[in-house]
């Protein structure tokens, strides 16, 4: 592998997040410019944002024939979304989410990961499977909209501190329209640019040590793609800012499954191959780790600083699954017997009790 390999897939990771990070700052300043309220624009807007550099990746890597890397990518952002982001956000300080419409979203999350298996299930997902998944997201974003409206006084004031700072003045002046229009189609281009440096030089890291397509953008891809995820979430939570930080994470999800996937379907006529390893483990292990998510359903969930750390360590035994199985080791099968039979159940039971006693506790709350 030579030097110039691991430059573009460093610049081109590196264009990416900038590329994001540009999007999702022109777009939100413009939104508000044109009055849309802080809490649309973060349900919304930058979700959107966010997933920008995993549709930019996935569908350039649809375009050239590399569906593995397309669909690892979506998949290998979601799980580490939730494990990984939510995870440090939670080691960081205890999240406590009042957001309602996040209670809503994450079943949506769980039914969209669901149906776009379902419909991937023959090795294909075709145009028309993309078509649904984009009419779905429209869906979803309008009943976002819509449902944004009841939140509460507390919720909306925590979007305006994050989004809304700025003076009206400030936006809709003709200088700062034209700074943000420009930030967003700069950001688009370096979304476009960087994602062609990081696909082509992911497929030549993938040849070079002898793994998948799919492994790689399951791994390194959805790690880099997920950056602006972090950062959000980990900036909002250091802020004391708990619901933008999961909503942030949950609402990109639905976007990866709804947006990214739908339109990387869509461009391609034959639609796009989902390999029978992606079917048999990787989207069972992403709906399995969405359903991880259930607990903020509940009322003033709390997620502790431990189970912050059951959700990282849990993503490092999954990419240590990844890295042996990609490089045929022999304790791989081993490995896989004790993650099966030891370490998922405990998992599991502990997310149970916790949820028995989340709500038993908002039980006995309602009748004192």
């Amino acid at each position: 592998m030579t030097f110039s390999v691991v430059a573009f897939f460093a610049l081109g990771l590196a264009l990416l997040v900038v590329g994001g990070d540009w999007l999702v700052r022109g777009s939100s300043r413009l939104s508000l410019a044109m009055g849309i309220t802080p809490l649309v624009v973060g349900l919304t807007v930058v979700a959107f944002g966010t997933s920008a550099p995993e549709l930019a990746v996935s569908m350039i890597a649809s375009s050239q024939g590399q569906p593995d890397i397309a669909i690892g990518n979506i998949l290998g952002s979601n799980i580490s979304n939730i494990l990984l982001i939510i995870g440090l956000s939670a080691l960081i300080a205890p999240l406590v989410v009042s957001q309602q419409l996040i209670r809503l979203d994450a079943p949506i999350m769980i039914g969209a990961t669901g149906l776009a298996w379902a419909l991937g299930s023959n090795g294909r997902l075709s145009a028309r499977n993309g078509y649904i998944l984009v009419a779905l997201l429209v869906v979803y974003t309008i009943f976002a909209i819509r449902k944004s409206r009841s939140e509460t006084r507390k919720v909306r004031e925590e979007y305006e501190k994050e989004f809304g700072t700025i003076p009206q003045e400030e936006l809709r002046s003709p200088r700062s329209i034209l700074m943000d229009i420009l930030l967003i189609i700069t950001g688009i281009a370096l979304l476009v640019l960087g994602s062609r440096w990081l696909v082509g030089s992911a497929t030549e890291v993938a040849r070079y040590f002898g793994v998948s397509e799919l492994t790689i953008g399951l791994t390194i891809v959805a790690i880099g793609t997920s950056l602006p995820e972090l950062a959000t979430s980990v900036v909002a939570t250091l802020k004391g800012e708990r619901d933008i930080a999961v909503g942030n994470v949950i609402g990109s999800n639905i976007f990866n499954i709804l947006c990214v996937l739908g339109f990387t379907a869509s461009i391609v006529p034959e639609g796009v191959a989902i390999s029978s390893q992606a079917l048999r483990f990787d989207f069972p292990v992403t709906l399995i780790v969405s359903v991880a998510a259930l607990p903020i359903l509940f009322s003033n969930f709390r997620i502790e600083r431990w189970e912050g750390g059951l959700f990282v360590l849990s993503y490092a035994a999954y990419l240590t699954y990844l890295i042996l199985d990609a490089t045929s080791h022999p304790f791989i099968e081993m490995y896989a017997h004790i993650l099966a039979w030891y370490v998922f159940p405990v998992v599991f039971v502990l997310i149970v009790i916790q949820t028995f006693l989340t709500v038993r506790g908002a039980r006995v709350k309602k009748t004192d």
